[in-house]
């Protein structure tokens, strides 16, 4: 709407030919068809008429061919070609336009409605203007009888009324366009859903969504082709029924835990499949925010995980196994040592320090396999260290010796830690420093901030260089350092001694 401009003055832009089709393109958007014999409409008329003593008041829209008296007083008539239209020369006026006697008017005395019923001679009317200024009608007042002409209190209530008129013309147009609003908002709403659907059923997973409160309303094809389930079946908190009973617990507890404080969900759990088996799956749901921070939705996906588990278990048991045999080896070798001492007692001593080193590679070994049991507790760093460190002890000091802060280090940190370490000790026993009897390793562990420092620090060994080529054992530590804990290392082959910086993120080594 334009306030600024004045409620009875026709704009240039709908004047003349040019502006004829954005006239009549305004006047659609008022609905005029359900506007007739409207009671505001025909309240605002009868005044008029008795506030100018006249017989006949109309409320009247032009069209394109006719002009429609939308509210009438004294006539029976509905309508009337356009061409004989008093109102259409009001409607352009500015102002009040009266014709005090029609029969010496030239524009009018031949004109039907002059000639003939309702015998006008009298007209005044005030014009009726959109608030772009398109005209659009009049508010008139007519008589049979020929008159001087309206008092100026009747002009002035006159316009005064045809205001109260646009008023209720503009509540219809409003109304009119807030449904076309919601209309159109329902139509994208309901190209957005179609979209989110097609997009939301091309995912090999099965999604969902809920509400702010976490009961599900959507669930997408895959869900239903999974569980077998009729559309509709699993909405509100109903989906726990697809659950295993002995995984319901703990699902429902980290779902509603999710949905009080507003954070990412992540669970697994075995859900029912159509033909009764029920399968391994990864939920995981993130929150939608509004700007001040409030959930307004979720949406999450469960993905069919039952294959990898079953594999991951499968490499579980296998690694077991392995680890139970190599522990066997360690024990058969420390036996045969202890036999071979009894037959040859001034062996003892030395058969006694060999079997110590053989059953602290054993207590190693169970930090550099994949899955190891000891990591089920929290584990300190030191403390593998000094399990790796410990058959290269000598009788009366250690060979590695370890200084600095200790943490307790996450399970999933303790294999690529004490693969990385076992490495450099591996390496110290062939090449460097502990290769000879005067060698000793030292290494320093610091914590700063957000990071994790360790230090590697050979000497009294032969001199050493650089190799040629990287092997395994470099790319082990990469594997190891960088993409498993997305730290740094740095070598430095300095002649007195191999020298590591480590630097590890707190945040992927510590509990």
């Amino acid at each position: 709407m334009v306030a600024s401009l004045d409620p009875f003055v026709c704009q240039p832009a709908y004047r003349g030919d040019d502006g004829e089709a954005a006239r009549l393109g305004m006047l659609a958007r008022y609905d005029a068809d359900s506007l007739a014999d409207d009671d505001e409409l025909n309240a605002l008329s009868g005044f008029a008429a008795s506030l100018c003593e006249a017989p006949i008041a109309l409320v009247t829209l032009v069209e394109a061919e006719r002009q429609r008296f939308l509210s009438r007083q004294g006539v029976a008539l509905e309508e009337t070609a356009r061409e004989v239209s008093f109102c259409q020369h009001a409607m352009v006026e500015g102002g009040i336009f009266e014709i005090p006697d029609a029969t010496r008017d030239a524009r009018f005395a031949d004109n039907p409605l002059v000639t003939g019923e309702p015998q006008i001679r009298f007209y005044a009317g005030a014009p009726l203007v959109s608030a772009e200024g398109a005209p659009m009608g009049a508010l008139c007042v007519i008589s049979p009888e020929p008159r001087s002409g309206l008092t100026p209190l009747q002009r002035e209530r006159l316009l005064v009324l045809a205001r109260a008129v646009m008023r209720r013309l503009d509540a219809r147009r409003r109304e009119l366009e807030m449904t076309a609003g919601r209309a159109e908002a329902q139509r994208l709403l309901r190209e957005s859903q179609l979209q989110f659907d097609s997009l939301a059923d091309a995912l090999p997973q099965m999604a969902w969504s809920t509400n702010a409160e976490g009961a599900a309303d959507y669930f997408n094809r895959r869900w239903y082709e999974f569980t077998g389930v009729a559309p509709g079946s699993h909405d509100g908190d109903r989906w726990i029924d697809a659950v295993h009973p002995d995984d319901r617990g703990t699902a429902a507890s980290a779902w509603a835990d999710a949905v009080r404080r507003g954070e990412a969900y992540e669970t697994e759990y075995r859900i029912r499949r159509h033909d009764g088996e029920y399968r391994w799956t990864l939920a995981r749901g993130l929150p939608v925010h509004r700007r001040d921070g409030a959930v307004i939705r979720w949406f999450g996906t469960n993905t069919d995980i039952d294959d990898n588990r079953r594999l991951v278990e499968s490499h579980a048991l296998l690694t077991r196994e392995l680890s139970h045999r190599i522990k066997n080896i360690f024990s058969v070798v420390t036996g045969l040592v202890s036999f071979a001492s009894r037959k040859n007692p001034e062996m003892s001593e030395v058969a006694t320090s060999i079997g110590d080193r053989i059953n602290a590679l054993g207590r190693a070994h169970n930090y550099v396999r994949p899955l190891s049991s000891v990591a089920a507790e929290p584990t300190s760093l030191r403390q593998v260290l000094t399990d790796l460190f410990a058959p290269y002890a000598e009788a009366d000091q250690d060979r590695v010796r370890v200084h600095g802060d200790d943490v307790a280090i996450r399970e999933q940190a303790v294999t690529p830690i004490a693969l990385a370490f076992h490495e450099l000790a591996t390496n110290a026993v062939k090449y460097g420093a502990l290769s000879e009897e005067t060698g000793q390793v030292d290494l320093v562990i610091e914590r700063h901030d957000d990071q994790l420092t360790l230090r590697w620090r050979e000497h009294g060994g032969p001199a050493v260089s650089a190799p040629e080529q990287e092997g395994f054992g470099s790319d082990l530590l990469a594997t190891s350092v960088e993409r498993q804990l997305h730290g740094t290392f740095e070598r430095d082959w300095r002649a007195e001694g191999l020298q590591v910086n480590m630097s590890l993120p707190l945040a992927k080594v510590t509990k």
